[in-house]
């Protein structure tokens, strides 16, 4: 099926960058300029939209990873879930903190104020061969981890992670483990009870389509029933649909991780086009998605010109995500490919001396063979 007629053109552009932002869909667009049109008159806004839009947008999350709507909090991006599970721990001295070297920054700066608080150490590991591995993480788990931080995909080579068996190295030592979905979620199929993570949070302006701003946290169901301290929206209050019905006295959390919504998580104009974008996810499913955008890739791996350019990337399916990052044959090469593919209109993303290559559902082979191409003269 053509996709392509779900969003706007792209005036003469390859687009090959989902992975830095993914594009609104046209009905997601329409959805926000609608919600906007609400806020300018109110009068027009519909009854419930306050509280309907963001259960509406964690029912389809829920969906898309296999997990209950009640365990998911609807935020304004990952840094929130990281935030919920660094305040909610209750660390104590030599607690360590496992995060692979290179990893996106928010893994670091989650654990950051408690270390230099004395409350935890964060321990970077290195991979022993080229890309991190679960080995890597499972060599390095002792006593002492009491988290691993992980990315299901990594946002520098696309190395996609071996999670169940990370998860099963963290339990024998009663250690949590957070997953990364923020290049992962809408199009790697995932199943939270498959992952075996305790928490799970993304983005939602990536694979997700969605706008800047918005994301997704799960976590654990006997993680969230302990009420671990942090933040709490007040729309975590059993009742608070009610607004002036809540019984004094007798007030209590809902369950599951409502408690962590983001402030305002009935921003209509962002959830509006999120609800859009989610549908239209849904309606097409993650193992269709991940195996067009694999097959893109695997089309780039085998065509790459060799003779210019080298894989930053796994070449096997099975340890590799969704896109493709490669390079050229020094850093000078690299950065000259990059302007040579935007100035013909290639849009790529450069991410750690490489070249990050993300097609998704708009794209086609015509695309990647236009980007060998370029890549060939």
């Amino acid at each position: 099926m053509d996709y392509r007629k779900e969003f706007a053109e792209f005036d003469e552009v390859t687009y090959l960058d989902a992975a830095n932002q993914g594009p609104l869909p046209l009905a997601s667009a329409k959805a926000a300029k609608d919600a906007i049109e609400w806020k300018k008159l109110p009068q027009h806004m519909p009854n419930g939209v306050y509280f309907d839009l963001p259960n509406r947008a964690r029912a389809s999350i829920a969906q898309l990873i296999h997990a209950d709507a009640e365990d998911i909090a609807i935020t304004t991006g990952a840094s929130a879930g990281f935030s919920a599970v660094a305040a909610g721990i209750d660390w104590k001295s030599g607690d360590e903190v496992l995060v692979a070297r290179g990893e996106f920054p928010a893994h670091f700066a989650a654990w950051l104020p408690y270390q230099n608080a004395g409350k935890l150490t964060t321990k970077v590991i290195a991979p022993r061969e080229r890309f991190i591995s679960a080995d890597d993480y499972i060599a390095n788990i002792t006593p002492k981890t009491r988290l691993v931080s992980a990315s299901l995909v990594r946002y520098d080579n696309g190395v996609r992670l071996d999670a169940p068996r990370v998860a099963e190295a963290c339990r024998k030592v009663g250690a949590m483990f957070l997953l990364d979905a923020s290049q992962a979620a809408g199009i790697v199929p995932i199943d939270v009870k498959a992952t075996g993570a305790d928490f799970i949070t993304s983005s939602g302006y990536k694979w997700l389509l969605g706008p800047y701003g918005t994301g997704f946290f799960w976590a654990r169901r006997e993680w969230s029933a302990q009420q671990p301290l942090g933040p709490v929206y007040w729309m975590a209050l059993d009742g608070a649909d009610k607004f002036s019905g809540l019984p004094a006295g007798q007030l209590r959390l809902v369950d599951g991780a409502r408690r962590w919504d983001s402030a305002e998580t009935g921003n209509f104009i962002n959830l509006s086009a999120l609800d859009a974008s989610l549908k239209l996810i849904v309606s097409i499913g993650s193992e269709k998605l991940f195996a067009q955008a694999q097959a893109l890739s695997r089309m780039l791996i085998e065509r790459l010109p060799m003779d210019r350019c080298v894989l930053v990337s796994p070449p096997e399916d099975e340890r590799r995500g969704q896109y493709v990052c490669i390079a050229g044959r020094t850093p000078e090469r690299t950065q000259e490919l990059y302007a040579k593919l935007r100035a013909e209109n290639v849009i790529v993303c450069i991410r750690e001396g490489a070249l990050r290559v993300s097609p998704y559902l708009y794209n086609t082979e015509r695309d990647i063979q236009r980007l060998i191409s370029v890549l060939s003269v």
